[in-house]
């Protein structure tokens, strides 16, 4: 009975509209789940990673908005995304109007580049074999 990863990871956001259009359509996430709950009008929006694995929870609770602050070029959450080929990820989103500080770049940990969603959140995203 190991724990075998990941499950779900809650992002907040300020807009779940515009959040769950980001992940999915720019990012290729598929959304899971969006049910409202509760009396007074919340949702929950799922979407997952495309391996499956994953599932971020976009969620608009003024609670789960706090992140890591804006500091030398570093991300702002604590988990890292990965693609098999960062150089052509990097182009792709950037054509989709992704914003990325700077393109990819070798560091003494292998391949990284940053990029940030509409909610201002700074994902570090990196080679699945880094």
């Amino acid at each position: 009975m190991a724990i075998r990863g990941v499950s779900k990871v809650i992002i907040g956001v300020r807009d779940q509209d515009r959040a769950s259009r980001f992940w999915s359509g720019t990012l290729g996430f598929d959304v899971t789940t969006d049910a409202s709950y509760g009396d007074e009008g919340n949702r929950w929006v799922e979407v997952a990673s495309p391996d499956g694995a994953t599932a971020l929870i976009l969620s608009a609770d003024p609670g789960d908005l706090s992140r890591f602050p804006e500091r030398d070029g570093l991300p702002t959450v604590n988990f890292f995304l990965y693609a098999d080929d960062i150089e052509r990820t990097y182009e792709e989103l950037s054509v989709k109007g992704v914003e990325f500080p700077a393109p990819p770049t070798k560091q003494p940990w292998g391949w990284w580049a940053m990029f940030l969603d509409p909610e201002g959140n700074r994902y570090a995203l990196q080679p699945r074999d880094s």
